[in-house]
């Protein structure tokens, strides 16, 4: 069976990880403290692996400090390698001022501005406590620049039952609204010509026939598309062999609506096809042991 521990900072969409393993047919068990682990583990947890095949557990920040910082060890503990159960922490967080927009537009108290705190103190205590966590989680997912939507399909590509080795997330964005946070490598398409310029083609984004059509004449779309694409190719092995877990590649031009757009859509039709037309036992069979995402920031 499959544990997920789901952790992370209050707003940033841990009930939406929750939601997404209920959806999938699991079970889950919202704010456990952590002082209840080693009873879950030994008393709760053998009932549920008789009637599920993955279970989300979520933990907060309100657990002491010390608590907190000692859960990596705990769940080595309590789920060594030769234990039935396998577990999987990941974590999710956004930035401070998205935090502070969402608290805003929802209208709800932080969890620690119950003690006293302003937003911004609580938030700011919060990142601090669950810092060990962060660092110990096997995902971390920043949701800043993403809606509810897009969070749970993050989330059902890691939560999925059927699941790969790495994933691969190719990201489009504008760097006139700032580089994506979570990206492991960036890749600047503005040196291929600007759709933007073109008055029929402003409108539309790089999804779209006739910005693709546009690109692809030009012959650096072309050369910028297969370098981006042989190192992508040549890396994952190398990820791979090195049980990296998650990977984010992204790709940006200025506005995040033309030139990156084509260019992830592109790439990752070609990863497609690699995996597409390659046998498990294959010269490319790596690419099966990857699933691709795409994710557009700016549309």
């Amino acid at each position: 069976m499959q544990l997920f521990i789901i952790s992370g900072l209050s707003g940033a969409g841990k009930s939406v990880a929750l939601h997404a393993i209920e959806d999938q047919g699991g079970y889950c068990i919202d704010n456990l403290p952590i002082e209840l682990l080693p009873a879950f583990a030994k008393e709760i947890l053998p009932t549920l692996e008789q009637k599920f095949s993955h279970v989300g557990l979520s933990i907060d920040a309100r657990n002491s400090s010390e608590k907190l910082q000692q859960l990596p060890e705990r769940l080595k503990l309590l789920f060594p390698k030769e234990h039935p159960t396998s577990y999987c922490l990941l974590f999710i967080e956004a930035d401070k001022r998205t935090l502070t927009r969402r608290f805003g537009e929802s209208r709800r108290p932080h969890p620690l501005s119950r003690e006293g705190l302003t937003l911004e103190q609580a938030i700011t205590v919060e990142q601090q406590q669950l810092a060990p966590i962060a660092a110990a989680a096997r995902f971390r997912i920043d949701s800043s620049q993403t809606s509810i939507y897009q969070l749970r399909e993050q989330l059902n590509a890691i939560t999925g039952q059927d699941q790969p080795r790495l994933f691969l997330k190719l990201q489009s964005f504008g760097y006139k609204y700032g580089t994506p946070r979570d990206a492991d490598f960036l890749f600047d398409a503005r040196c291929l010509p600007n759709p933007y310029w073109e008055p029929a083609l402003r409108p539309q984004t790089g999804k779209d026939k006739a910005v693709t059509q546009f690109l692809d004449q030009a012959k650096v779309s072309q050369e910028v598309m297969e370098e981006i694409y042989h190192y992508i190719t040549r890396s994952l092995p190398r990820f791979l062999s090195s049980d990296r877990s998650y990977l984010t590649i992204g790709i940006g031009c200025t506005g995040g609506h033309h030139r990156s757009v084509y260019l992830v859509e592109k790439i990752s039709q070609q990863l497609h096809n690699l995996q597409d037309n390659t046998d498990k036992n294959g010269e490319n069979s790596w690419i099966k042991q990857c699933r691709i995402n795409l994710h557009h920031r700016e549309l």
